[in-house]
C-alpha cells in the first residue's frame, strides 16, 4: 500500500510539473503574439505593402523587403527541396542504412542545428569576400542551405511511412526502383512533401544573421540577385534600432508579418503531416 501510494504521489509531482512547465511555455507563447499584435495591428495599411523603406519622418512601407524576402526565400526554398528531397529520398529508399548513410543522416542532424550566423559566414567566405560584394543570391545560397536539413529530415521520414507494399506491387510488375520511387512513392507521400517545403520555408523566413553577412539590405526596391537586397528580417534589425519612432513603428509591423506567416505556415504544414500519417 505504501508502495502504491509512493508512486501515485509522484506520478502527481511529475504530471503537474509538465503542466507547469507547459503552462509557462504557452504564457510565454502568448505573450510575444500579444505584444507583437498591440504594437504592430495598428501600423498595417495599404502602404506598408505600396510603398518602400521611408526616410526618417517621411510616409513609406516595406514593400521592398517584403519583395525581397519573397525572392530570396522562395530561390532558397529551390534549392532546399532539390537538394533535401533527393537526399531524403536516397536515405530512404536505397542508402540509409549503410555506413555511408548513417554518416550522412549524422551530417545532416549536425546541420540541423547549426547556428545560422556560422551558415553567414561560411556563404560570406565563398560567395561574398570573392566577389568583393553583397548579393541576394548569396542570400538565398545561406538560407538554402539552411532549410536543406529541415526538408531532408521530414522527406525520409515521410517516406519512411510509406507502405512497402507500394514499392512490391510496383517492382513486381517490372518496374524499376526508381521508376517505383518517382511515380508510386513520391505521389503517396505528396501531402507530406509539401509539409517539408513548408516546414523549410518557415525554418527560414525569419532568419536575420545569414543576411547580414550576405544580401546585406537595401533601402531601395531591387530585383538584381547580384547585387544587395532588402529582406524584412534585416529592416526590422535596422529600425528596430533606430532612433526614429515612425522607423520603429515599421519594425514591429514587420515582425508581426513575420509571425503571422510562420504561424499559419506551420499550422499548415501540422494539418499536412497529420493527414499524412493517416
Amino acid at each position: 500500500m505504501a508502495r502504491a501510494r509512493n508512486r501515485r504521489i509522484i506520478n502527481a509531482v511529475f504530471v503537474g510539473a509538465c503542466g507547469i512547465a507547459t503552462f509557462i511555455a504557452l504564457a510565454a507563447l502568448v505573450m510575444i503574439l500579444w505584444s507583437l499584435v498591440i504594437q504592430g495591428i495598428g501600423g498595417i495599411d495599404a502602404k506598408i505593402f505600396t510603398m518602400t523603406q521611408p526616410a526618417p519622418g517621411s510616409e513609406g512601407g516595406l514593400s521592398n523587403a517584403i519583395t525581397g524576402s519573397l525572392i530570396m526565400c522562395g530561390l532558397g526554398m529551390f534549392i532546399a527541396l532539390v537538394v533535401g528531397i533527393l537526399a531524403g529520398t536516397w536515405l530512404s529508399e536505397y542508402g540509409g542504412k549503410t555506413r555511408y548513410g548513417q554518416v550522412v543522416r549524422f551530417m545532416n542532424d549536425v546541420l540541423l542545428s547549426a547556428p545560422s550566423i556560422l551558415i553567414g559566414l561560411f556563404v560570406y567566405g565563398i560567395l561574398v569576400a570573392p566577389f568583393h560584394g553583397f548579393s541576394a543570391l548569396a542570400g538565398a545560397v545561406a538560407l538554402g542551405i539552411l532549410a536543406v536539413p529541415v526538408v531532408t529530415r521530414t522527406t525520409e521520414d515521410i517516406l519512411n511511412l510509406q507502405p512497402n507494399t507500394l514499392r512490391e506491387a510496383g517492382m513486381a510488375l517490372g518496374a524499376t526502383r526508381a521508376f517505383v520511387t518517382r511515380k508510386i512513392v513520391w505521389r503517396s507521400a505528396a501531402a507530406g512533401l509539401v509539409t517539408a517545403g513548408l516546414l523549410g520555408f518557415a525554418r527560414i523566413s525569419g532568419e536575420t544573421a545569414p543576411l547580414l553577412f550576405t544580401s546585406l539590405g537595401n533601402q531601395f526596391f531591387s530585383v538584381n540577385l547580384t547585387q544587395p537586397m532588402a529582406s524584412l528580417p534585416t529592416t526590422i534589425f535596422q529600425f528596430a534600432l533606430s532612433a526614429y519612432d515612425d522607423w520603429r513603428r515599421l519594425a514591429w509591423v514587420g515582425a508581426l508579418l513575420i509571425a503571422t506567416a510562420v504561424l499559419t505556415i506551420n499550422i499548415i504544414g501540422r494539418v499536412l503531416s497529420r493527414e499524412s500519417h493517416r
